[in-house]
This record gives C-alpha cells, structure tokens and sequence, in this order.
C-alpha cells in the first residue's frame, strides 16, 4: 500500500519521471498492488478531476500501467482504457517503448497482435505504438482494416524503403474497406508519386482504381475518378475495361460517371466500340438525374447519330427517358434533338415518342407532334397522393418500481430527451414517498462516493444543464447532506447556463425545486405538471386529481410546478371539470380554478424582426428576434416565458412540450436559436415537427421559425421541416400568407437560400401537401421573382418549376402578373422557360366574351 501511495502522488503531481523511477524500482509484490490500485482510481479520479489535473496525470498513470500490470491482456486493455481517449500518445510513445523494452520478444508480439485487433477507425487511437511494435518484433502484418487504414495515413508522409508494412500493403491499398478515413487527396499525390518511382506497377493501379470505383458506386470516393485520370490510360488499356466502365454509368458519383462517360465516348469515336455497348450506355445515362451528365449524354449521342446514322433508335430511346426530367431545359435538348432525328425514326421509335411527349409541357409536346405525326393529347394530371396525418408522439408509462427508476436515471443521457426527464422527475416524487427507504438504498451505489462534476459543479464554476439538475435532484434525495453541502458551496461560485432560453430555465427551475424541499427533509407525493400525452398536454381531470392530493397531504404545490402545469392544460374546457376547480381550497387550486374560468393563456400577437451583427464570413451574422405582447395580470413563473432570448440551446425539441397549446409563443422562442443550428447536425431542426402536433393559432413566429428548418444546410435536418409542414397540411393549419412573407424577407436579406426552401415544398408535393405548397408558392412568387433588368436570384427558376408540379397535381388557377411579365420577355433562359411553363399549367383561364 506504501507504494501505491507513493506511485499516487507522483501521478497527481504528474511528475512523469519521478512515477517511472519508481515504478521500475517496485519489486514484484510492489508492482502488483499499485496494478491492483489503479484501475478504480482511474474510473473515480476521471470523474472527480477537473480537465487540467486529469490531462496532467495521463501520461504518469499510463506509464505506471504498461509497468505494474503483467500480461499483454491486461496491458493491452490498460492501453484502450475509455478514460484514456484524450492521452496524447506521440508524446509519450518512446517512453512506453522503452518501458517495454525489456520485456521477451514473444511476449511484445502477443501485445502487438492484441493492440492491433483493438484499433478501430476512424480514431485510430494507439496505431502509432501497435505499428512501432509490429515493426520491432517482425511479427506478420496484420489484415485488420484499421491497422491497413493507419498505415495508409502514415504513407503520405513517411519513407516506404524497407519497410515490411509496404512490402505487405502496397498491392492491397485500394482493397482497404476504409480507404476512406485517409486523406484522399493525399493518397492520390502518394500513389502517383510511388507510381512515377517505380515503386507501384501503373497498370496495377489502375485496374485496382476501376475494381474500386466499381465495387462501391453509388458511394465510390471521387477523389479515385482523379487519380484514374492522373494514370491516363491509353485507347487500348481504355478498351481493355470498357465493360467496367458501362458499369459505372447507371449509379456512380457525378465525377466517376464523367470519366466513364468520357472514355466511352473516346472508344466510340475511334470505332472501337460495340453497339450493343453503346445502348447500354445511353440507356444508363438517360436514367441519371444530373443535369451535367445528361447534357454531356445528349450531345455524345447527337455526334454519334452524324458518325452512324444506324443508331437513330438507339438515340431516340434515349431521349425518350429524358422527356420525363422534370427540367424544361433538359427537355427542350431532348425535344430539339428528337426533332431532328424524326424522319430517320423507325415507326416503333416513332410510337414510343410520342406516347413520351404527351407529358412533356404544352410548347415541347407541340414540337414534337408536328414532327411525328401531329395529334399527341397532353397527358392526365398525376392523381394526387393522400396526405396522412402523422400520428402524434405517445407518452411512456410512469416508472413502475425503485429499481425501474434508479436504472433510468443510470442511462440518462442528452438524446433520451424530455420524455425521460419527465418520468425522472415525476418517478422521484411518487416513489420518495411510497417507498423513500427502498429508494434510497438503490439510490447509494449510484451517488457514491459524491463526484460534484456529476452535479455540473466544476471548480470555482456552477455548469447549469439539465442533466445535472436532474442528478441534483435525485442527490437531494438520496443523500440531502452532501447535496446542502453543494448548495453552500455553490454561493460564491460562478454560474454558467447552457441555455439563457426561459423555457429550458422552466424546467431547470421545476427540478431545482424540488432540490430545495427534499434538502429540508420534506417530500412531494406527486408532480402535477407530468404530461398526460406525447405532445405536453395535460389533461385537466389528472391535474385536478393531483391538486387534490396535494391538498389532502398539506403539502404547498410549487411554483414552477404548478405554473407548468396551468401552460399544458388545453385550450378549452368542460363546465364540470371549472366546477370541479372551483371547489379546490389551496392557493394552487383557487389558481387553477382561475385560470379554466378565464379560458387559459391568451394567445398573444407575435411580431419578428430581421437583425444583423457585424461580419461572418461572407454573409454577416442574422439574429431573428420575435417580441410577443406580454398579457397583464400574469402569475410571475408565467410571466417570464414572455421574455425572449437568442443564442444555441441543445434542447430546442423541449420546447414545444412546455407549451403545446400555445404554438405562437414556443415558435417565438424557437426562432432566436434555430439560427445558430442552421448548419449543424444537432437535430434541434425536430422541433418543428414537434411544434406542429401542438394546438393554438399559427403565425408570423411559427412561419419564420419553419422557414430556418426549410433552408437547414444539411438534407436530412430538413427532414423534420417537411414533416412539420405535412402535419400542418394535413391539419389544414398551414400559415401560407405568413411563411410567404417569412421566406420572402429571408431570402431577401440572405439569411436563408430559397434552393433549400423549394427543396422542402417539393417533398411536401411529392407526399400529397401540394395544395398546401401551391398557397405558399403563391405568396413567395410577387417578392422574389426580377423586376425587368434586375439579374435573377438563385433559385427562382426552381420555385418557378416547384409551382407549376404543385399547380398541375392540384390543378390550380391563379392570376400570376408577376410570373406572366416574365414570361413575356425574349430569350430561353432557364427562368424564362420555366415561368412559361407555370402560365401554361396554372395561369388564369381567359374570361369568355359576354357581347
């Protein structure tokens, strides 16, 4: 014990050489009681040590253990130690080294083999010791794709002569599954260079590069598309692989599908490709949605047509498929081009165009018919999909036991939500009084021995969270001693929100509460603001019901509590149940009472203003600030939900649920911070479909906060935008006016991209909302769309052709002024086009004459 108490306080110090003095010098009995100590001091003292004393003992505890501890297992698990991850290993690499230096041969390879079958990508954490290993002992390079990854990092920077790692991966490096985690680009410099040495075979590499591309379209990794370039093979190795490269064609990344594209074009214009070949690349290529590669299709296939005019048909199928691209541009090539090939068409051919064209828009599908054979009818509207309504979010049942509780609150973590805090909270009210002894005792291993970090206390500074709050509460409980002793200690140190927002303080403040009560020896028998559905309402019989415990048992109902409650109940209420209210005698339910009598919260008028600070990279940085109108006579807990903030809250999707009869208001707050994740994956974007299952009037608050979700940088964050939008379609309570206004004054101001936003409204037509879309297209189109002489903005051909889809599914009519001065003006651009596309489906009809 003397020598762990020793070996301890050099760590603590972390005294690196004094620890490895004295480890070394430990006699076997010594060595085996420090190895005994130090895996429970590491798991306490991670948890209990701030940042800079533990990252000052890494180095000295992982030195002690590679020392003390015997076998390759253990030092091997010492090594990996989750406690660890942060260990700057470069820094201390040759100390371990060293340390193992003198152990046998034998027993450094058993280590080697067992680091290497530990590591994993991306960290790659202790590589660099397994592969110095590797190296020293001979043993054989191992298969596992981690340790080939490392490696493939280290060779772009590290020499290749005589070393057995290349000898036995340089043939192998384009079979690594995580080829990916490597800087690409630098791999590509690497291997072109090893190729201009002599050191890797070119054609090797080559077919290599193709098998790779190949094996992994659609998610081949572009950066192998330019290294296939930089090998620049000649028309026979070109040749060799045109099967391979046909097979690129149909799914593979835009730069893989160039290059193939590019060498089978090269083949065929050097009459050095089969027919056969040929359809199957034109076929593949007519499928392919991207505009670039379908213009390189189309002008390939219009040069082969003059080269041989036997592939006509061949040609013409083509085209066919791209007549139903939803791109007027691609369509009027397409149409050109078929055009042109008409009095060569086979009678088959001819058939199969126009059954094609009768889709296409009114002006093309003319072209066509008078080049074959006149008479082709426009195509019915698609049917119209039904719009679902998504199923509102269930809530989960209280916890049944002690135990169920104490296991929940084990795996609390962010991502469990408000669902858990809420069972949490109102599992410790009613088991701390049905069974206070039982949970206390399966409260003790979970609390001790105390950690105040766990308690978000961290120094001379108070981290407020609410996963700390909820752990406080359940201290208070459990061991109201320590949990006083926090609260003293906690008076003259600073505090530090993780959110200023006022709802995340709501519920800071409900389980800081009960902090207070349980610290004074007293208990709560139930929670009276546990919601009774998924969405955060509560019914109001449960909360009479709770009202009238509370008041059998003389306990005071408390504030945060109760004021949360009166915010969830709904929005109307039955003549029995404000009866029933009104026979309540505590202060509470008087209060209650109150509140049905008065009908509940108003629903105040929301107003939203555009700010912006400074500079941020090109664009400045864009607050939104709503400001609703604060209602008088407001309880003081309500009243504070009225103040807004701005700023990044990780607990956005709480947020609806603190307030779900009363959308407007928890849209308001929303749109101070959905801001700040507009380009992160955080998931906070959920709180919109959250939002949209709540109740109460929508308005300019819930339009500019949906209008943040629809242009998220990231596809799948927007996802939660459109299913907010398809609840509120389905619901019939989309605000089209003011998420018109919203959209429009944002992509005014740039603050969001309309290309994101119309991608949102394509989804919702696509899902059966294009009612819903086409109102809000409509109030978007006046403010966005170029006066005369003014240069387009980007994105407004796009909302243009998400009108005219939503339109012709809807089969709707509107006067468009602004969509048809547009129209009007000279030229095929794009935006041209496309609004004559949308007066052609949706413009008003023409008034017949009444004389």
């Amino acid at each position: 014990m003397d020598a762990w108490v020793d070996v301890r306080k050099l760590v603590r110090a972390g005294d690196v050489t004094g620890t490895i003095r004295t480890v070394t010098e430990l006699d076997a009995a010594g060595r085996k009681a420090v190895a005994a100590e130090l895996p429970a001091y590491v798991t306490g003292e991670s948890r209990a040590a701030g940042w800079e004393s533990w990252d000052r003992q890494l180095t000295p505890l992982v030195l002690a253990g590679v020392v003390c501890l015997g076998g390759p297992a253990a030092v091997t698990s010492w090594l990996f130690r989750r406690e660890f991850r942060w260990w700057r290993e470069g820094e201390a690499a040759e100390r371990v080294l060293g340390l193992l230096g003198d152990r046998p041969v034998a027993w450094r390879a058993d280590l080697a083999r067992r680091m290497c079958a530990r590591l994993r990508v991306p960290e790659l954490l202790r590589w660099g010791l397994a592969a110095r290993l590797v190296r020293e002992t001979g043993v054989e390079p191992p298969g596992d794709d981690a340790f080939m990854a490392g490696w493939l990092r280290e060779l772009c920077s590290a020499p290749v002569a005589d070393d057995p790692l290349f000898a036995a991966y340089a043939g192998r490096i384009f079979e690594i599954d995580a080829l990916a985690e490597a800087d690409l680009w630098q791999v590509v410099e690497t291997v072109v260079r090893l190729v201009d040495d002599g050191r890797l075979d070119r054609v090797a590499v080559l077919d290599a590069v193709v098998g790779r591309v190949l094996r992994d379209s659609p998610g081949a990794l572009v950066a192998l598309a330019g290294l296939h370039d930089r090998l620049d093979p000649d028309i026979d190795e070109a040749y060799a692989r045109a099967d391979d490269y046909a097979r690129l064609l149909p799914a593979g990344p835009v730069a893989v599908a160039d290059l193939a594209l590019a060498q089978l074009r090269r083949l065929e214009e050097a009459g050095r490709e089969e027919e056969e070949l040929f359809a199957e690349a034109m076929r593949a290529l007519a499928f392919r949605p991207e505009k670039k590669v379908l213009r390189a299709a189309m002008s390939w296939a219009g040069d082969a047509v003059l080269r041989d005019a036997g592939r006509t048909g061949t040609v013409l199928e083509a085209l066919v498929l791209i007549f139903a691209q939803d791109t007027l541009a691609l369509q009027d090539r397409a149409v050109r081009l078929a055009v042109k090939l008409a009095p060569g068409a086979t009678q088959e051919a001819r058939e199969a165009v126009r059954e094609a064209a009768a889709e296409l828009p009114d002006e093309l599908r003319e072209r066509v018919s008078a080049a074959f054979g006149g008479g082709i009818a426009a195509a019915q509207a698609p049917a119209a999909l039904p719009l679902i309504l998504p199923s509102a979010p269930s809530m989960p049942p209280p916890i049944a036991s002690p135990g169920e509780l104490v296991q929940t609150l084990t795996a609390l973590r962010w991502a469990q939500g408000v669902h858990t805090f809420e069972r949490l909270l109102a599992g410790l009210a009613q088991w701390s009084h049905r069974a206070p002894d039982e949970l206390r005792e399966a409260l003790r291993p979970w609390w001790h021995p105390l950690h105040p970090v766990a308690y978000g206390h961290y120094g001379s500074e108070i981290h407020e969270n609410l996963i700390a709050a909820v752990n406080r509460t359940f201290l208070a409980f459990a061991a109201p001693e320590h949990s006083r002793s926090l609260t003293l200690a906690a008076s003259g140190m600073r505090r530090r929100p993780a959110s200023p927002g006022p709802l995340e303080r709501l519920y800071l403040r409900r389980a800081m509460e009960l902090v207070t009560l349980f610290e004074e020896g007293t208990g709560y028998p139930v929670l009276l603001a546990t919601p009774t559905s998924g969405t955060g309402h509560l019914d109001p019989a449960t909360l009479l019901d709770r009202l009238e415990v509370l008041e059998a048992e003389g306990v005071r109902a408390l504030p945060a509590d109760l004021a949360q409650a009166l915010l969830r109940l709904p929005r109307t209420f039955t003549e029995p149940e404000v009866e029933r209210a009104g026979r309540l005698t505590s202060a509470a339910g008087r209060e209650c009472a109150a509140w049905m009598r008065g009908g509940g919260l108003a629903d105040p008028p929301v107003s939203v203003s555009v700010r912006r600070w400074g500079r941020y990279h090109q664009t400045g940085w864009h607050l939104l600030q709503a400001e609703p109108e604060t209602p008088d006579g407001l309880p003081e807990e309500i009243r504070a939900v009225f103040e807004m903030r701005s700023g990044h809250s990780y607990t956005l999707t709480w947020w609806p649920l603190a307030l779900p009869a009363h959308r407007e208001l928890a849209a308001a707050h929303l749109t101070g911070y959905l801001p700040s994740s507009m380009e992160s994956s955080d998931g906070q974007t959920r709180a919109l479909a959250v939002l949209a299952h709540g109740d109460g009037p929508l308005g300019l608050a819930t339009a500019y906060a949906l209008a943040c979700g629809m242009s998220h940088e990231k596809t799948g964050e927007r996802v939660a935008a459109t299913d907010a939008f398809l609840t509120l379609a389905a619901r019939g309570e989309v605000p089209a006016r003011e998420l018109g206004k919203a959209v429009t004054d944002l992509v005014t101001q740039e603050f969001i991209r309309l290309n994101r936003v119309v991608s949102v409204l394509d989804d919702a037509t696509q899902a059966g909302a294009h009612e819903a879309v086409w109102a809000v297209i409509t109030h978007v189109l006046p403010g966005l769309l170029p006066k005369e002489g003014e240069r387009p903005r980007a994105g407004a051909a796009d909302l243009l052709a998400a009108g005219a889809r939503a339109a012709r599914i809807a089969g709707a009519r509107a006067e468009l002024p602004e969509v048809a001065a547009v129209a009007a003006r000279k030229g095929s651009s794009r935006l041209v086009l496309e609004a004559r596309r949308l007066i052609g489906v949706a413009g008003a009809l023409p008034q017949k004459s009444t004389t």
